[in-house]
């Protein structure tokens, strides 16, 4: 492929040399770099790609796309200086995998919570429809039926398009994507034609990347802003960001709702253990999730599937048969009856959303056990927060690591148990090995009580000082109640 094919749509500043040579491939990790590549010298949050253009030329490269042209310019090397150099990679990316995106109908979802969920079950819904669908979620990637594993909430570009370059040709029809604050910021998603974007809620996270929840707000809101006319904007408003997110997008409109007029509403009738009966525009179905945020996840499943074309009645069969997500209100009944919840809840709004629904469900003649730590090297502002909602909702709490990454897990509880409220520390333990915190809980537990372990779900493994050790908490919490019921 062509230099001067594969730039198109790219915002050129100046260009060195040739654009009629041909490309390999492209890179954007110098160490990758064969002969004939060409290389993207992106500033990164850890490194900056342009100390490395040397390094990519020795290797062959017989491009370099950069922001700021080097000093030194080798002979038989054509440069081109862009903008934005993550901006160009992803339109760069979308031409040399033949822009896959476009042969879809490419979905996003993006809000802090409800991503995977509602991403993981359009996948499942248009499956079991009938159609060939792709999936690009924080738990896995699939190509209709073919499973690959997630490394990011939203990939970076090239990987992206890859992986649409394969759904197309497996013949896919759908793609349903999360899309994330951080890749939308990064432009990972720009040169994507995305049929139609769904915003869930906005609640605190990520303020350890952005520098304000204002910044936050308006990187998701940017989404929208670029969504297509002809594509469909599908908004949560009983979350206030909602209309803010449809205020400059030329996508047509559509709004849901719980609480408040929309042009989807649905109405809990009722929310047990077993599952949710729900009223969707005047019509009830059963389903087999949990919980309020559940009955959002699904009313915004049911708009994203009408507005693809599906039929009402048989979009509410569909909802019938939904299975729910690993990680995402997977709970177990032991011998014991001791039911054991694992759940994601990494944010402060999900983790009293989680707790909210179990308070809705559970009879009071029971004992609630909570299982939570807070990440390393993230946002420390939630971590009081997530204490202080865990230790006032919770009859027990223990406090425990979840991805201490390099800092230490000691330090991280101890901001934590900052936020705990005077009449709720004798409800609190902290207890660092999290296999330890979650055999404590199983042994504090009696018949009919009810453990939530919260904050790595789907996650198999601990980030502890740079290593990623095996760890699973459902299978975790399986063998303890297991040994403990002989």
């Amino acid at each position: 492929m062509l230099l001067r094919d594969i730039l198109y749509k790219t915002a050129i500043q100046a260009v060195k040399g040739p654009t009629d040579v041909a490309v390999a491939k492209i890179e954007f990790d110098s160490r990758l770099v064969t002969k004939g590549d060409v290389f993207v010298a992106i500033k990164g949050t850890l490194s900056d790609g342009h100390k490395f253009i040397g390094k990519a030329i020795e290797l062959g490269a017989a491009a370099i796309v950069c922001e700021a042209l080097p000093e030194e310019i080798t002979e038989g090397v054509s440069y081109v200086e862009v903008k934005s150099a993550s901006s160009a990679l992803a339109y760069m990316s979308a031409n040399y995998y033949g822009n896959p995106s476009a042969s879809l109908k490419l979905v996003g979802i993006t809000g802090t919570n409800g991503k995977t969920t509602i991403a993981t079950l359009l996948y499942q819904l248009f499956k079991n429809a009938g159609f060939k669908a792709g999936l690009l979620s924080t738990v896995k990637v699939m190509v209709d039926n073919e499973e690959f594993k997630a490394t990011h909430t939203t990939p970076d570009s090239l990987t992206i398009n890859k992986y649409l370059r394969e759904m197309v040709d497996a013949g896919c029809d759908y793609c349903f994507m999360e899309v994330s604050s951080h890749g939308i910021h990064q432009h990972r998603t720009e040169g994507l034609v995305f049929e139609g974007g769904v915003f869930t809620n906005l609640s605190h996270d990520h303020l350890d990347y952005h520098s304000s929840f204002a910044e936050y707000r308006d990187v998701k809101k940017s989404f929208f802003d670029n969504l297509p006319k002809q594509a469909f904007a599908i908004v949560n408003v009983d979350d206030k960001n909602g209309l803010v997110m449809l205020q400059n997008t030329a996508a047509k409109k559509i709004t849901y709702a719980l609480k408040t007029y929309a042009d989807y509403r649905a109405q809990i009738l009722e929310n047990q253990l077993s599952g949710l009966l729900l009223k969707i525009n005047g019509e009830e179905v059963w389903v087999k999730l949990i919980g309020t945020f559940n009955a959002y996840n699904l009313l915004a499943i049911y708009a994203v599937a009408i507005n693809l074309g599906l039929e009402e009645l048989e979009v509410l069969r569909l909802l019938s048969l939904l299975e729910s997500v690993s990680g995402r209100f997977q709970f177990i009944v032991s011998d014991s009856n001791i039911t054991a919840i694992v759940d994601y809840a990494h944010t402060p709004d999900a983790l009293e959303n989680v707790l909210s629904t179990i308070e809705t469900i559970r009879t009071r003649n029971e004992q609630l056990i909570t299982v939570v730590g807070c990440g390393g090297d993230r946002d420390k502002a939630k971590r009081p927060i997530m204490a202080k909602i865990a230790s006032g909702m919770s009859d027990r709490a223990i406090f425990t690591s979840d991805n201490p990454r390099s800092e230490l897990p000691e330090d991280i509880i101890e901001d934590m148990e900052k936020g705990v409220e005077p009449q709720n520390y004798k409800k609190t333990v902290a207890m660092v090995d999290r296999k330890q915190a979650i055999k404590l809980a199983c042994q504090l537990a009696k018949p009919n009580d009810i453990i939530l372990i919260a904050g790595k779900g789907h996650e198999t493994y601990q980030e502890i000082k740079g290593v990623k050790y095996d760890f699973d908490d459902m299978q975790t919490v399986k063998e303890i109640l297991a040994q403990l019921n002989k």
